[in-house]
C-alpha cells in the first residue's frame, strides 16, 4: 500500500529569471559564434555555437518545470515510474521538469461507463481521465448525488433508497497507485455499502413489540443509518485515500410494487392506534359517570342497568355517526 510522501517545490518566480536570461544568452551566443567563426577561428566559432545549443536545450528543458497549483490542489511527482513525493505548496513553482505529467490511469479505464462518463456520452463528449487529473489532483472537498437503487430490507422487502457522500482525497498516493479510477472507485464503493447498510435494518416496525425493543429502522433512525453508511464508506475507501466527511439518505421509499400494500397497513395502524385511544378515553368517561351518579346516592343503580348504561356510553361515545337520542317517558326499569 502506498504512503503519501511530502515534498517541497521551490518558488518559480526565481528560476523564471534563470529561465530568461539563458533565453536571452543563447542567440547571442549564436551570433558570437558564427561572428568568431568568421573571423578565421573556426574552433573557437564551433564551440560557440555548441554552447548555444546547450544552453538553448537547458532554457526548454527548465521552461518545463514550471507549474501552478491553486487552494485544494496537489501535484504528485513521479520520475520515471518511481514515486518521489506530493506537492501542496499553492501558487507559482518549479520542480524537475523530467516528473511525469500524466499517470496512473490508461484510456481502457477511462472510458468505463460511470455516471459521469455516461452523461457525457448522452452529450457527445469524450472525456479522458488522462487529461482530466494528469499529475494534478484535487484534495477539495466533492459531492456523490447517487442515482436511486432499489434493495431489500433486513425483512425481505423492496425498497428504494439514494444517498448523497461528501468526500475528499487525503493520500495522493493511495488515490492514484492503489486503484485505476479512483473517482469510479468511490462510486462503486458506495452503492456496495449502501445496499449492505440497508440489508441491516428493516424499513419500519413491523408491530407494537418491535417499537417497544428500539430496534433502528430505516425510516425512524435516519440518524443512526447516515452514521452506519458513514463508517461503512470510511473502512472500505480508505484503501484509495478518500475520506468521507458526510454521507446521508436522500431518498427511502417502498418500492412501487408493495407500495400500496404498506400504505393500506400503515393507515390500517393509524386506525387501530386512534380506536384504541378512543376506548381507552370512552372507559374511563364511563366509570366517571357510574362514580359521579353513585356519589350524591339519590341515584341507586343495580348492576345490570349499570353494565346497560355502559353500553350505551360507549356505544355514544366510539361510534363513527352521531347517536340519536331516544326518550324514555316510562320508568327506568320498563
Amino acid at each position: 500500500m502506498s504512503i503519501e510522501k511530502k515534498i517541497n517545490a521551490p518558488s518559480g518566480w526565481a528560476m523564471l529569471f534563470v529561465d530568461i536570461a539563458l533565453y536571452l544568452v543563447s542567440p547571442l551566443l549564436l551570433v558570437w559564434g558564427i561572428m568568431t567563426a568568421e573571423s578565421g577561428k573556426a574552433g573557437m566559432g564551433v564551440l560557440l555555437i555548441i554552447l548555444y545549443c546547450v544552453v538553448l536545450t537547458a532554457a526548454i528543458i527548465i521552461s518545463c518545470g514550471f507549474f501552478t497549483l491553486q487552494p485544494g490542489q496537489a501535484r504528485v511527482c513521479v520520475l520515471f515510474g518511481d514515486y518521489k513525493g506530493t506537492v501542496r505548496d499553492e501558487g507559482f513553482r518549479w520542480a524537475n521538469p523530467f516528473y511525469s505529467r500524466n499517470l496512473g490511469m490508461t484510456n481502457e479505464v477511462a472510458e468505463q461507463d460511470t455516471p459521469e462518463t455516461i452523461a457525457s456520452k448522452m452529450a457527445g463528449v469524450n472525456i479522458s481521465r488522462n487529461n482530466k487529473h494528469g499529475s494534478k489532483i484535487s484534495t477539495r472537498a466533492r459531492t456523490y448525488n447517487g442515482d436511486r437503487i432499489k434493495v431489500n430490507d433486513k425483512m425481505g422487502n423492496p425498497i428504494e433508497i439514494a444517498t448523497v457522500v461528501v468526500w475528499r482525497v487525503v493520500d495522493t498516493a493511495k488515490a492514484l497507485f492503489d486503484v485505476d479510477d479512483y473517482e469510479s472507485y468511490v462510486y462503486t464503493v458506495t452503492e456496495t455499502a449502501l445496499r449492505h447498510v440497508a440489508s441491516l435494518y428493516s424499513y419500519d416496525h413491523m408491530d407494537d413489540d418491535d417499537a417497544l425493543t428500539d430496534a433502528i429502522t430505516l425510516r425512524t433512525n435516519i440518524e443512526e443509518v447516515s452514521e452506519a453508511l458513514k463508517v461503512e464508506l470510511d473502512r472500505r475507501l480508505e484503501m484509495a485515500g478518500v475520506d468521507v466527511l458526510d454521507a446521508r439518505l436522500t431518498h427511502l421509499a417502498y418500492a412501487p410494487e408493495i407500495a400500496q400494500a404498506m400504505l393500506r397497513r400503515q393507515q390500517a395502524e393509524a386506525i387501530i392506534a386512534a380506536r384504541k385511544k378512543i376506548v381507552e378515553g370512552a372507559v374511563s368517561m364511563v366509570d366517571m359517570a357510574v362514580e359521579k351518579l353513585a356519589e350524591g346516592g339519590n341515584i341507586d343503580l343495580d348492576d345490570e342497568r349499570k353494565a346497560a348504561m355502559a353500553s350505551n356510553l360507549m356505544v355514544v361515545l366510539c361510534g363513527d355517526s352521531e347517536a340519536q337520542p331516544v326518550l324514555n317517558t316510562g320508568s327506568l326499569y320498563n
